[in-house]
């Protein structure tokens, strides 16, 4: 990923925080079958391995072949984003040399998938997940609101995937290459527009 070094983000702890605040991401494979990506929620657990990542597939996704096949694996989560006009910055009024860009959070992870066919794990895996969805609900929903019978028949149609995190970086565009004036000016535009995530991610010092 290309990263010039004032978008550069780096710190474990950052990273994991995105990861875990918007856990739906893109998988991507490079198999027989060409390239291939899938739009899957993942859940994250730090191991004696390192951070794994954990989700699950259906069966029938032809993607699974690839990673039992040992495909390495690619995983893109995309955080807070937002167009920025080029009207937003103060320094337009005074030179007019600005060009429209986008500002976004984007973390990619790297590393060789496991398939994993345990039905308990499957369980435990959709139950971690689910219970980390339905934190903010005035009635959560958990797995043991549906019948048994029935989990165990949908758990029979799809395969789990962990992946052990070889490489972890991420990419903070959100205007630090920009002069004070025009990161306070896109940040009050951002929340003018009511991009309000991006525009407090916007540094003012």
């Amino acid at each position: 990923m290309y990263r010039p070094p004032a978008f550069r983000e780096d710190r474990p702890d950052v990273l994991r925080a995105a990861i875990l605040a918007h856990p739906l991401a893109t998988l991507v494979t490079a198999g027989d079958r060409g390239i291939v990506a899938n739009v899957i929620p993942f859940s994250l657990a730090a191991t004696a391995r390192g951070d794994v990542l954990r989700a699950h597939l259906a069966r029938a996704n032809e993607q699974v072949a690839d990673l039992r096949a040992g495909a390495s694996a690619l995983v893109l989560f995309q955080g807070p984003q937002a167009y920025v006009s080029p009207s937003w910055y103060a320094s337009k009024r005074v030179h007019a040399k600005v060009v429209p860009t986008w500002n976004y959070v984007i973390v990619q992870a790297r590393g060789t998938a496991r398939m994993i066919d345990d039905p308990a794990w499957l369980l435990e895996q959709i139950a971690n997940l689910t219970t980390a969805a339905e934190e903010d609900q005035l009635e959560p929903w958990t797995v043991a609101d549906a019948p048994d019978d029935f989990i165990r028949g949908q758990l029979k149609g799809i395969v789990g995937v962990e992946i052990t995190v070889d490489r972890l970086e991420g990419k903070w565009k959100v205007s630090q290459n920009r002069s004070r004036e025009d990161r306070i000016s896109v940040a009050d535009g951002l929340r003018a527009a009511g991009n309000h995530q991006v525009a407090d991610l916007i540094p003012h010092d």
